[in-house]
This record gives structure tokens, sequence and C-alpha cells, in this order.
């Protein structure tokens, strides 16, 4: 009743080998790159000069290149800076971690504390009444 299906699928490529891969670590190097790239735009917006340079370290040693830098500043309020680097350095520590890259979990540690430290200031002092 039913003829069989002569021609293959569409679903399926033909050829495979012509297509580049990348291996799951090469993947994640790539991530980690452009989370710490994404850190490094916002740390430049925060003025964080040392700090700026230690991540950009981290960017050329897995880009094989220095990172473009951050050109222009958008002015953003510093709290809401902080938030957005806290959040990008939470992103960063569980990419490094499940790469097994220990001296950018490190930094990333650092700095989710460093925002956060600067994020509870920012919200002491807007709790404390000016005299």
């Amino acid at each position: 009743m039913y003829e069989p299906i002569r021609t293959p699928s569409v679903h399926t490529p033909a050829d495979t080998a012509g297509f580049p891969h990348r291996s799951r670590e090469e993947e994640l190097d790539i991530q980690l790159a452009g989370h710490l790239a994404a850190l490094l735009s916002v740390t430049d917006e925060l003025g964080l000069d040392a700090v700026a340079e230690r991540i950009a370290d981290q960017v050329s040693r897995l880009r094989g290149a220095p990172p473009a830098r951050h050109a222009g500043l958008i002015d953003a309020p510093a709290d809401a800076l902080h938030r957005r680097a806290h959040a990008l350095a939470g992103r960063v520590l569980v990419v490094a971690a499940s790469r097994a890259d220990t001296a950018v979990a490190i930094l990333a540690a650092e700095r989710m504390d460093a925002h956060a430290a600067a994020l509870a200031d920012a919200a002491a002092q807007h709790l404390v009444p000016t005299v």
C-alpha cells in the first residue's frame, strides 16, 4: 500500500565533514571570553582601571588577542552599573567553574564580592538620613 522512501531525509545533513566543529572546551572559552569582555566594559565604565587590566589580561589569554576596550561612556548610575557587573561576574563564575579555570573563577568571585559590597554601601547611604 505504501511505497518506501528512496531519497535521504532533508533533516539529516548529507556531509558533516565540511562543517567546522568545536570542542566543548573551545565553546566554553568563547563563552567565557564574551562574558569577561562584557564585564570589562562595565568595569571600564565604573573607572576601575586596575581591575579592568586584570580582566583584559584574561580576555587576551582566552582569545589570543587583546580585547576591544569600551570607548563611550553611557553615564548610567553607579548602582545600576554595580548590579550589572555583579550579574556578569556571576555568569563568568559559572562558566569558569564549568571550564575549571581557577584564575578566572577567583577573579569573578572577587568581583562579585566587590560589587555586592558597593551595592550594600550605596543602600546604607540611602537609608541613613543626611544632616
